[in-house]
């Protein structure tokens, strides 16, 4: 089943990127595949934001329509699929990282998550190529 893109009237780039990743749960489905090797359906469901099932499901289908995940059938468990992100996908890496960077540099809650932004702070070149690999 194909989904239909958005009809996007308006040729800003900012737009065709937000339309097509920018929002929060898109980000944190690419970012649970990208940066926490999650995979699968049952891994997505476990993240600790907590995404509703069927916010998930609409997510993945809109991801794949856009050519950012592709989708296959789990060889250990014929009923389940793999996502993965394609290169499209994986071009999304820098962006990630400027966030995350951003995130690192201003979030100052006590119980902010800083382990991949010290990652990134040691050698970002090595952590987006990492990202990028397939």
């Amino acid at each position: 089943m194909k989904i239909e893109n958005k009809k996007r009237e308006s040729g800003c780039p900012i737009t065709y990127g937000l339309d097509t990743f920018g929002d929060r749960w898109t980000l944190l489905i690419i970012r649970e595949i990208m940066i926490l090797g999650k995979r699968t359906y049952s891994e997505f469901l476990e993240a600790d934001e907590g995404i509703a099932s069927n916010i998930l499901v609409a997510r993945l289908k809109h991801l794949e329509a856009e050519g950012i995940v592709e989708k296959s059938r789990d060889p250990e468990n014929r009923r389940a699929f793999i996502y993965e992100l394609t290169k499209k996908g994986r071009d999304l890496a820098p962006i990630l990282i400027e966030i995350i960077i951003w995130s690192g540099m201003h979030d100052n809650r006590p119980f902010a998550l800083r382990k991949v932004f010290n990652k990134i702070k040691r050698d970002r070149e090595g952590f987006e190529t990492a990202l990028r690999a397939e």
